[in-house]
């Protein structure tokens, strides 16, 4: 069944990815980005090109996101997804990443997502039904070094994602979580550095190996062609095809290795939830209400 679905960072990598997907799938896709008349002309013109109605959403800014949604409500008549895919990535020691550096990258990855689900929940609700989808990380599971502000800031959004599957599950409006490993995109072409480089020096040797690990991990990613970034836009095209009592809370995108693991993690995640919200009487808010 055809879908109207809204998509933010939309100009390349997964969310470019997804549009084309969806839009091969026959969804109608509201595809948003920011500088659509400036950096992204291009990409947006593509994506028009191809089918996709396009908004201008800085998801940093609460008025740019207000009337980005308006613009995708007007232009399409409803929402039925959000996908939640804008996100910047980092790379440094974390201590010397600053006050700034973190509220930047927070601002993007949690903050964006909070002011975009505001601007739609109310017509969801109003409908009665309605998907979230939040593209955060395997880094929201665990850390790894080097990614400070990036995998706290991916913790968060598990924890927002967590709650809004609860407190929105008996309006009909379901909540999903996304999970890619590390894929060779444009995502890594952006990412943050540390803002007080003076701190490195007090780490020694230490303050080369961020850099040279991402290298690393750039030839790692080059030696396993599988690890295609279409993989998350094909999850991503599935969770929204699928009926709404079938659909995953947390899906795991990854060919080189820790997807088995984390399916395990959060599997047992799930049972210690369950059984903590059914202890107190909650178990029925884990539960989505689906309206004929």
């Amino acid at each position: 069944m055809s879908q109207h679905i809204l998509i933010t960072g939309a100009s390349s990598g997964f969310g470019k990815l997804t549009v084309d997907n969806l839009l091969s799938n026959g969804h109608t896709v509201i595809a948003s980005m920011r500088g659509i008349s400036g950096k992204n002309a291009a990409a947006a013109e593509s994506l028009k090109a191809a089918g996709a109605h396009i908004v201008e959403i800085d998801v940093t800014q609460e008025e740019s996101t207000q009337a980005g949604v308006a613009a995708a409500l007007e232009a399409t008549g409803h929402i039925d997804v959000v996908v939640n895919n804008a996100g910047v990535g980092v790379l440094g020691l974390q201590e010397s990443f600053t006050p700034e550096d973190w509220q930047r990258v927070f601002d993007i990855n949690v903050f964006g997502v909070q002011r975009v689900n505001r601007a739609v929940l109310p017509h969801m609700r109003e409908r009665g039904k309605g998907l979230l989808i939040h593209v955060t990380s395997i880094l929201g599971r665990m850390t790894l070094p080097f990614y400070g502000p990036y995998n706290a800031s991916k913790w968060a959004l598990e924890a927002l994602a967590e709650n809004y599957r609860t407190e929105l599950s008996s309006f009909g409006i379901g909540t999903c979580i996304v999970e890619p490993g590390g894929y060779p995109t444009q995502f890594h072409e952006n990412l943050i550095r540390p803002g007080d480089t003076a701190r490195n020096a007090a780490y020694g040797d230490l303050a080369a190996v961020p850099e040279q690990a991402f290298a690393k991990f750039q030839e790692t990613l080059a030696a396993n062609p599988e690890q295609n970034p279409r993989d998350v836009a094909n999850a991503i095209a599935d969770l929204i095809e699928m009926p709404p009592a079938q659909r995953p809370f947390r899906t795991v995108v990854d060919k080189m290795g820790m997807g088995d693991h984390f399916a395990g993690y959060n599997a047992q995640l799930a049972q210690i939830t369950a059984a903590i919200y059914h202890a107190f009487g909650m178990g029925d808010m884990l539960e989505l209400k689906i309206s004929n």
